[in-house]
């Protein structure tokens, strides 16, 4: 017997591998798409902006309470047969919220278009990891990190172009004729490998229960903590609580459990526990940059929406491009380590060319670091992904690809709640700092006045006392936050790097052995 089952009979491993990218495509650009759109969803729907914004964190609490439970719900239903039933459910729903009449109606709507497409991710990992040889792990995680990493990168292009070419509802529209190609390709070339047997199993009440609580209550906190203030309002105070005490409670059950919703077992292995963490804290940072540099063009540097997106649309190229390579060289004998702190490298210094962007950078200024970004990104998370589960078993795939897509997605989270934080915290100091300059005594405010007061009488604009010192308070906000930028993607820079010595914690896979799931002859 050989050491590799195809799930999928005569089918090639290929066709296989377009038909799960598919779906996974499409629900990781969903979480973005729908961002530029907020906007004109609060306007139609005549909500406000902390109403609005419940339209994305609905989906993303939904969606992180599936996420890890996916293998699970495969052992129960089928790993095909729950593979259709999260499309059909994603699919539906996202045409319940293109016709929503009301914001309430849309947010249940994206809170099941959650539960639909949290599954899909792991699902779509999982088999790739069984279909391809344990040899080519590196190829197929370069095939699933090309979905993963693309996705939110078009979601805003597209969103922004179908929102200001039609309408924002065609933003969900367009998932339906993906879901039912999706439904058919599933319905032809995915099968359920001979492991997975249906069958009745106690279902672990109290840790879904801590589960769907604990992840919940965190997700809430990350998306809105910045907002509220973080720990000066109550209600993320309460919620806190609940995330920490419920995710204790949580491990606490599943320890003890026979049949534990999520198996925590695979933590054992310190190369996919070391994998994790470096995921974590890689998509941390990775996240951390990629949310801020939106906001700097947009911003500070006035650029649209559309064009914005076209300034991450390099990093995405450099990433499609050199995950295939990645892969490549990882079935070619080339060790992950290696090509994992070759990218963590490059990402620190992508980033940290970003903290010396200006007010006066131009397109390719600011592209250039981005497509260094995308390089190291490529030779980050394919090395990462196969070594994770070098020792995984076939049995175990489901389960750890729920909890290692979980760790990616809240690492993320983690990291946009930083960054948003920080730079609103040190945007604060630099106003304060340049603002205590701003006397009329100080020699240099005073020429700064009558240069200032000249331009604005040469350009025909009023140029009276008034107008002069609210155009220079305006100015001095925009340096305090160039500077609050500039130090924020530093501090990203600097944690990317501190990254490189944690890869020595991963180890390499098993030698003078079959794979874990081999019979033994």
């Amino acid at each position: 017997m050989t050491s590799e089952q195809d799930p999928a009979p005569g089918v090639s491993k290929w066709t296989v591998a377009l038909t799960i990218m598919l779906p996974t495509f499409i629900e990781v650009m969903d979480t973005s798409v729908v961002n530029v759109s907020l906007p004109h969803i609060q306007g139609s729907l005549n909500a406000g902006v902390d109403e609005s914004t419940w339209v994305l964190t609905s989906y993303l609490v939904s969606n992180a309470i599936v996420i890890p439970i996916t293998g699970w719900l495969s052992g129960i239903f089928g790993r095909k047969r729950y593979l259709i039933f999260s499309l059909l459910i994603f699919t539906v729903s996202s045409i319940l919220c293109g016709a929503a009449p009301s914001l309430p109606v849309l947010i249940v709507a994206r809170i099941v278009q959650g539960l639909g497409g949290g599954g899909l991710q792991p699902l779509s990992q999982a088999i790739l990891l069984e279909t391809f040889p344990r040899k080519e792990h590196g190829i197929a995680m370069a095939i699933f990190g090309m979905g993963v990493v693309l996705a939110p990168i078009i979601g805003p292009v597209i969103g922004g172009w179908i929102t200001d070419n039609w309408t924002w509802r065609w933003v969900f529209y367009i998932n339906l004729p993906i879901g039912i190609l999706a439904v058919f390709l599933a319905m032809l070339f995915v099968h359920d490998p001979p492991y997975i047997k249906r069958a009745g199993v106690r279902i672990d009440t109290w840790g879904l229960f801590f589960l769907s609580v604990g992840l919940g209550s965190l997700q809430i906190v990350l998306d809105k903590g910045e907002r509220e203030d973080w720990f000066a309002s109550q209600f993320i105070v309460v919620l806190s609580i609940a995330a920490v005490a419920a995710l204790a409670l949580f491990v606490y059950v599943e320890m003890r459990t026979s049949n534990p919703v999520v198996d925590l077992g695979v933590f054992r292995d310190k190369s996919f526990a070391a994998g994790c963490t470096i995921m974590f804290l890689g998509f941390f940072c990775l996240f951390g940059s990629i949310v801020l540099l939106p906001l700097y063009l947009q911003q500070l540097m006035g650029y649209t929406a559309l064009w914005a997106g076209l300034v991450l649309g390099p990093g995405g190229m450099s990433s499609f491009f050199v995950m295939p390579a990645a892969g490549i060289l990882l079935a070619r004998g080339f060790k992950p380590r290696h090509l994992l702190i070759l990218g963590l490298a490059i990402t620190a210094y992508s980033e940290l060319r970003m903290s010396e962007f200006n007010l006066e950078a131009d397109f390719f200024s600011v592209s250039v670091p981005r497509f260094l970004q995308g390089l190291g990104l490529g030779l980050f998370f394919v090395p990462l992904s196969a070594a994770t589960y070098a020792n995984i078993s076939r049995e175990k795939t489901g389960n750890a690809s729920g909890i290692f897509n979980l760790l990616r997605n809240l690492g993320g989270s983690f990291g946009v709640a930083f960054s948003t934080t920080v730079l609103s915290q040190r945007a604060q100091f630099h106003q304060t700092f340049l603002s205590e300059n701003i006397s009329p005594y100080n020699p240099a405010f005073q020429e700064a006045f009558r240069q200032t007061q000249n331009a604005l009488q040469m350009s025909g604009a009023p140029a009276q006392t008034t107008e002069t010192l609210a155009y220079l308070y305006r100015e001095v906000l925009r340096q305090a936050s160039m500077l609050s930028f500039n130090d924020t993607f530093y501090l990203l820079s600097i944690a990317t790097a501190i990254l490189i010595p944690v890869t020595l914690l991963l180890r390499r896979g098993r030698r003078g052995a079959p794979p874990p799931e081999t019979p033994m002859h």
